[in-house]
């Protein structure tokens, strides 16, 4: 995630040079700046956004497969206590 946030401000940095020097000021600056490095981030950058994608997805698999069997360790003792509930 780290990776992606700071390719995506160095994006937005080169076109807020860019604009100045083609001599943008103020707002208009900061507008440009903001829609061209979104436009092209979102072409340039879709491998690391990509990569971030799988990692989160992986992450929630392993939390699911975790709570999964933590609900099947629990349905075990449960069973083995003549499905009683725990106080």
């Amino acid at each position: 995630m780290a990776r992606y946030t700071v390719l995506r401000l160095l994006m937005f940095l080169g076109f807020i040079c860019l604009g100045y020097l083609i001599g943008l000021r103020e707002i208009w600056l900061v507008v440009v700046a903001a829609l061209g490095s979104m436009a092209v981030s979102f072409f340039v950058l879709a491998g690391p956004r990509e990569e971030f994608s799988r990692k989160v997805a992986a992450r929630v698999e392993q939390r699911q497969a975790r709570a999964s069997e933590r609900r099947s360790d629990e349905q075990v003792e449960d069973d083995e206590d003549g499905g009683t509930a725990h106080a």
